[in-house]
């Protein structure tokens, strides 16, 4: 039995939250707190607590004070509820170390189907991932049932025009890892779609440039593709034309919007085999027809390892398909991706 602690200070969230996992099978509420304090307290007490549960803005104890002190003492994994003016708040818990965060409904008129299927699948994911710091494994090549060889970093570079990523549970911290890392001049754009809700994104956004030597930006529709990072907005999916990028809200897809795989398909048609095609850690199959139709192009595709993935999911999905040329630990993606572009 999968163990949940909620830490909020509201009442409506607390019984909206418990009144959910009750219904979920294999899956118990093993408490309540109502700030931060109240939470470590628990934990401290209780020595079976799967997944913390807890709101970013408490009395007494805030949930970001608290996610630290969890992250030193425990190998928990949390997931925030975040409100939309929460937003710069929680990107900085994703990279403290927060598995996630759930979007936090302001009544009960916006507890729609839509908003409990992603709980549900966000509680599913977070139960499944790991928390610790993954061991930095050798780069695995994929042999059975391909006839592709791995390229070496001349080959890669050359003719390179543009690189994707794909990223949904885990992707923020990854994803930060990655690009600030990169050098200040990039040869070429690096174009990413994070399953991640409308405000929250341009908020990501704004912080890895912050962070990073390199223009990182959220997308706009139209935009004439330069030489920088590109995030997806929250709702929309992005693609690629005539080298513009282009969004729309035509039906989610894997469940979410933005999708990995409009882009990925999209630039397989712009760029051909001068295109580097990367799925990062998360939960689902979002990712794999893409990267399939990179291949088919002659691109090249790299999935993250399981051993430095949140959740394997979407990787894990397309190693299996037999869709991806090579796979790496983030550290190795880390360091290949900053020699790719320089």
């Amino acid at each position: 039995m999968i163990r949940i602690l909620i830490v909020d200070d509201s009442a409506f969230m607390r019984k909206v939250i418990t009144d959910l996992i009750t219904k979920m099978p294999g899956i118990e509420v093993a408490g309540i707190a109502r700030n931060g304090k109240n939470a470590i307290e628990f934990i401290e007490d209780d020595t079976h607590i799967d997944l913390v549960l807890m709101d970013v803005e408490m009395p007494i104890m805030d949930g970001l004070e608290a996610l630290k002190i969890i992250k030193k003492t425990k190998s928990i994994p949390v997931v925030m509820l975040s409100a939309l003016t929460n937003q710069a708040v929680t990107i900085e818990a994703l990279e403290l170390g927060a598995t996630d965060f759930i979007e936090k409904p302001t009544n009960i008129m916006e507890i729609k189907d839509d908003w409990i299927r992603d709980f549900y699948n966000k509680i599913k994911g977070a139960t499944g991932a790991k928390t610790v710091k993954a061991r930095n494994s050798a780069s695995i090549k994929i042999s059975s049932g391909s006839k592709r060889e791995t390229k070496s970093i001349t080959d890669l570079k050359y003719n390179l025009k543009a690189i994707v990523i794909g990223a949904s549970t885990g992707g923020p911290r990854a994803l930060i890892n990655l690009i600030t890392a990169l050098p200040a001049n990039l040869r070429v754009p690096i174009i990413i779609v994070q399953h991640m809700p409308k405000g929250f994104t341009a908020t990501f956004a704004e912080r890895m440039d912050n962070e990073a030597k390199v223009t990182v930006k959220e997308a706009k529709d139209g935009e004439l593709i330069q030489r920088a990072v590109y995030i997806a907005p929250g709702d929309f999916h992005m693609t690629i034309e005539n080298n513009r990028l282009r969004l729309n809200q035509t039906a989610k897809q894997h469940g979410t919007r933005p999708a990995v795989d409009p882009l990925f398909l999209s630039a397989a048609q712009q760029y051909g085999s001068a295109l580097i095609g990367i799925i990062l850690t998360g939960m689902g199959k979002d990712g794999t027809t893409g990267l399939q139709q990179i291949q088919a192009k002659g691109g090249y595709t790299i999935a993250q390892d399981k051993d430095s993935c949140i959740v394997f999911g979407m990787p894990g999905n397309a190693i299996e398909n037999n869709v991806i040329d090579e796979v790496l630990s983030l550290s190795e993606i880390r360091a290949k991706l900053s020699e790719l572009v320089r």
